[in-house]
């Protein structure tokens, strides 16, 4: 079978110039193979009832690809009786369009419903678009951005395959629960690279692993049900005055978030000043009903329009009007304009603040500095603008750039004690943003030693990981990473598990090179140029 399509831009890092990325309607038809085996359920009470179950969304992922995104359009259940329950399902020709690497090692809440309480064995994950973006430098020293996707033609796009895996069989009781449906980066994407000339062979697999949360009250994590930098708008406001509606970034998708005493504002005086249409980023619990508890609301910038998170790009001068402009990838957007998928920002006017997720700052035995001084590319923002322009001078000015958490993957060499943090060197793999793009022509910032993150860890980390946190070890760890003087600095909030191998496949792989389209752009001082391969 065959590849839909290739959508790549390339950018000249001496000069930037507009990238333009439009969307291209795509289509697939999938199915899927579920495993599990049916338990002994004479030993099991009976069940009866149902139960009120709330659907995460979570990845596992190493550092490869700066976006996955899958149109979701049916999630079920099969019982060892062989019945099945509808967790989601769309409207004919509709997806639920969802990015999994923005949840890496975290989850998010996608859907709650009413469950009749069983023992279930297999699930089953329908889909219809797919695609996976990798970042890399061209020959030339150029920036390319390539996103590899199913669906453009409904006559020769390949079936997509997706795979869900239960350990066990997954018992549903209770009067509520959760199941994440965890997304297996490295088994759902195979490539050859990220930038080849000619039509690169590659496939798309999704693999999902579908696991029990149980709620909890106990320290905050995804294991208990709690969410974590959850980025949205304001849809709608109770007539309680304690509780809105959230719209998220990649929707249809809004959740119900309640507000109690102990909840804390960032960026305004309390719940009285939200307002609709307000962008909010956010921490809470999941309730029985699938709402969120916030324990934490800060409104980075109350007078935005759009609101961009992703990862930094290039940092760069503009030798015409002397502005610094940052390129962002467009992981998550919300507002009234379209944003692309990368966009330039004038960030010279900027103000720049760090996200007030983590209440250790203070404590941390380094500066943990962000500015326009010391931005650079690898690092996850948020960026709101007042107003929308296409990529000319000047670019789009950027009213607020913050410093968001993101998790990186990477193998221990090593530890000290510093005050009351473990100091851990962290190794990351060459594809890794940091190591990656440190070495782009044009940057105002740089980096003495791109490959290496030195990760703080104290007694409030989440260690969530089963793997030994020592040298040799590959772990993921989420935190906010700052440039200091040249090095890269982690304040970690939560380390999981590490991601072995990757998604980079040899040549006698079982991937195809039929049908084809590859969009690149290149940019030079005072032109842009667009090749389009199609096979």
């Amino acid at each position: 079978m065959i590849p839909a399509f290739v959508l790549r831009t390339s950018q000249n890092s001496s000069r930037f110039s507009s990238v333009l990325l439009s969307v291209v309607a795509l289509f697939a038809i999938s199915f899927t193979t579920a495993c599990g085996s049916s338990g002994n359920a004479a030993k099991r009470p009976p069940l009866s009832g149902n139960t009120q179950v709330t659907v995460f969304l979570s990845s596992t992922a190493n550092d490869e690809f700066v976006e996955f995104n899958i149109g979701l359009t049916g999630i079920s259940l099969t019982s060892q009786s062989g019945k099945t329950v509808t967790l989601l399902t769309t409207p004919k020709g509709t997806q639920q369009w969802v990015e999994f690497i923005h949840v890496n090692g975290e989850i998010e809440p996608l859907a709650t419903l009413s469950v009749p309480q069983d023992v279930y064995t297999a699930a089953n994950v329908t889909i219809g678009q797919s695609a996976f973006t990798c970042v890399t430098l061209t020959p030339a020293g150029g920036l390319d951005t390539s996103s590899f996707a199913y669906g453009t033609n409904p006559n020769n796009a390949p079936p997509t395959t997706v795979t869900v895996n239960l350990a066990s069989p997954i018992t549903i009781t209770g009067d509520s629960m959760g199941l994440s449906l965890d997304l297996q980066v490295v088994k759902s994407a195979s490539y050859t690279g990220c930038y080849v000339t000619g039509i690169e062979p590659y496939s798309i697999t999704p693999t999902f692993n579908l696991t029990p949360v149980p709620f909890s009250s106990q320290p905050t994590g995804p294991q208990n049900g709690k969410a974590a930098q959850l980025d949205g708008q304001i849809t709608a406001i109770g007539g309680n005055g304690t509780s809105f509606t959230l719209a998220l970034p990649d929707g249809p998708r809004t959740v119900t978030i309640s507000t109690s005493n102990s909840t804390t504002y960032q960026g305004i005086s309390g719940f009285s000043a939200l307002a609709l249409g307000t962008f909010v980023d956010m921490d809470g619990a999941t309730q029985t009903d699938g709402s969120l508890l916030a324990s934490r609301i800060a409104v980075l910038d109350a007078a935005a329009v759009d609101v961009q998170s992703g990862p930094v790009l290039l940092i760069g001068g503009d030798p015409l009007n002397g502005e610094t402009s940052a390129w962002v990838i467009n992981r998550l957007s919300q507002g009234q304009d379209q944003i692309p998928v990368e966009w330039p920002y004038n960030i010279s006017a900027a103000a720049f603040q760090v996200s007030g997720q983590f209440s250790n700052l203070p404590s941390l035995p380094f500066v943990p500095a962000f500015n326009a001084s010391n931005v650079v590319a690898g690092q996850n923002v948020y960026v709101s603008t007042l107003k929308f322009q296409v990529p000319t001078d000047p670019y789009t000015p950027a009213s607020t750039a913050t410093l968001m958490p993101q998790t990186i993957n990477g193998t221990v060499l090593g530890s000290a004690q510093n005050g009351n943090f473990t100091d851990y060197a962290v190794s990351l793999a060459s594809y890794d943003l940091f190591p990656a793009l440190a070495v782009q022509q044009g940057q105002t910032t740089l980096l003495t030693n791109p490959g290496q993150v030195e990760v703080y860890v104290d007694s409030s980390t989440q260690l969530l990981n089963t793997q030994a946190l020592a040298p040799g070890s590959t772990l993921r760890f989420y935190g906010l990473v700052f440039n200091d003087n040249g090095t890269l600095r982690m304040d970690c909030a939560q380390v999981n598990d590490g991601v072995t191998g990757t998604s980079l496949a040899g040549s006698g792989t079982n991937m195809s090179t039929g049908q084809a389209r590859i969009l690149r752009k290149s940019s030079g001082p005072m032109q842009q140029t667009t090749t389009i391969i199609t096979r």
